[in-house]
């Protein structure tokens, strides 16, 4: 039985609405405002994105009452040769980015921050998928921009849409790529005494 103490998502993406949803969880979305941390030198990509998720959370968790309240925050990083690839700026952008994706294997990390303000718990974690991406032409890859659906996605692909005819393999949590790592967080939130989602 998961805690009926209120719930809190730190976002505003709807990958992440439905995934939580996905575990049974009533929550209400209050998203951070507050700029994203840019990396800082010699930072592991993990590292950075622990700290995004964690500045999301305590951004929103700044706001929030003093009373019993689970709050969750993420962020999803592509990575690849150690170098994250944010969300493109234009479509030349997300071409550049697919390009140097196509036919190659990259990582994703999703971290998350899960907190809880009354009983002092702030626990942050990151999870790593490996994803192969078949060879794609030039006019694959335009016609894939032409969508849309690029535009507003880390690594410029959504797997979970069109994306997913890029996609030609998966190593780790496939939900992880969407935007949680679904299995890992119902054992933290279990961990954590957070209730039990099985």
């Amino acid at each position: 039985m998961i805690s009926q103490e209120e719930w809190v998502l730190a976002s505003a993406s709807p990958r992440r609405v439905e995934l939580l949803s996905r575990l049974g969880i009533s929550f209400r979305k209050q998203p951070s405002h507050s700029e994203e941390p840019s990396p800082k030198p010699n930072e592991k990509p993990e590292e950075y994105a622990i700290r995004s998720a964690a500045h999301k959370a305590e951004d929103v968790q700044s706001t929030l009452p003093h009373h019993a309240i689970w709050l969750l925050a993420a962020d999803t990083i592509v990575v690849l040769d150690e170098h994250i690839l944010g969300k493109p700026t234009d479509e030349d952008h997300a071409f550049d980015m697919l390009s140097r994706l196509q036919g190659r294997s990259h990582e994703v990390y999703t971290a998350f921050a899960l907190y809880h303000k009354q009983r002092g718990i702030a626990h942050t974690e990151a999870v790593q998928t490996r994803v192969w991406f078949r060879p794609l032409t030039p006019a694959q890859i335009r016609r894939y921009i032409a969508t849309g659906e690029p535009m507003d996605k880390a690594g410029a692909y959504g797997i979970q849409g069109r994306g997913s005819a890029l996609v030609r393999r998966v190593e780790g949590c496939y939900f992880n790529v969407v935007g949680l790592p679904l299995n890992r967080l119902a054992e933290a939130i279990e961990d954590l005494g957070a209730g039990q989602l099985i």
